[in-house]
């Protein structure tokens, strides 16, 4: 047994190595690009430069770049928590957006594989983790209702018509303009989870203000919003919204 995986360790390191290739991209830089691939299916990019007796390595502003362009703003103190949290478990720096290592000769290979895994984990935290996905979801649309001057209550519960509690991200008080809103962020939209909603809105209108009104923020950062979700939430009364554009309903949710 132990000679069959030492014999499958051989075969991934030759496979690590042959498919890795450097470039000299100008006099003090090689790009070194290696087989791991990012969401977009691109082969991930490293680029090396010889530092006194060392080298330092950088992604060259990559991952950051790519999150941001991709909507995933990284200017809240919980995502730099996040993300700082993340970099150090690698012992990466960050330094103006770029993600960096200095390495001597005799750990080199270790530093560069420290770093790729850093792209990807950073990459990860963001994408792929949903329980960080939904919180900062919720945590955006809080930063807009706070520069939309829109007045809410987080975290509110109510008690349904069948004695079980629902927790809602928000409640927009009743205004002279406006009857009660309740406000849920859904951060993956799917079929199911707006069929879930439905229920609990269901629940609980009947112990809310009749005319009481659920509006769902739909995150279409990304990706498109199903119209089966959507349409599973307007047959019910409820409000969709689409996270892009929220703008249109700033006054309704002011009022």
């Amino acid at each position: 047994m132990i000679g069959e995986i030492n014999t499958l360790l051989e075969k991934y390191t030759q496979w690590l190595k042959d498919k890795t290739i450097a470039k000299q991209i100008c006099a003090d830089w090689v790009e070194i690009t290696t087989p791991y691939i990012d969401r977009h299916n691109d082969c991930l990019q490293i680029y090396a430069r010889k530092e006194g007796a060392g080298y330092m390595l950088t992604d060259d502003g990559y991952t950051m770049s790519d999150l941001v362009s991709s909507g995933c703003q990284l200017d809240s103190p919980k995502r730099q928590d996040l993300l700082k949290t993340t970099l150090a478990g690698f012992g990466v720096q960050l330094d103006r957006d770029q993600l960096i290592v200095h390495t001597t000769p005799e750990n080199f290979s270790l530093k560069k594989h420290t770093i790729i895994q850093a792209m990807l984990a950073v990459n990860d935290l963001f994408y792929l983790a949903s329980p960080f996905v939904a919180s900062l979801f919720v945590e955006d649309v809080t930063n807009w209702f706070e520069l939309s001057d829109i007045r809410y209550t987080p975290k509110i519960k109510f008690t349904g018509k069948s004695g079980y509690d629902h927790m809602f991200d928000f409640v927009i008080p009743k205004s002279r303009k406006q009857p009660e809103r309740l406000v849920q962020a859904i951060a993956n939209p799917r079929k199911e989870s707006a069929e879930a909603l439905v229920f609990k809105w269901l629940d609980t209108k009947e112990t809310r203000a009749s005319d009481s009104q659920l509006y769902v923020f739909l995150n279409d950062t990304g990706s498109i919003v199903s119209s089966s979700v959507v349409d599973a939430l307007k047959n019910y009364d409820l409000k969709p919204l689409l996270w892009s554009e929220r703008e249109n309903y700033r006054d309704d949710l002011a009022a």
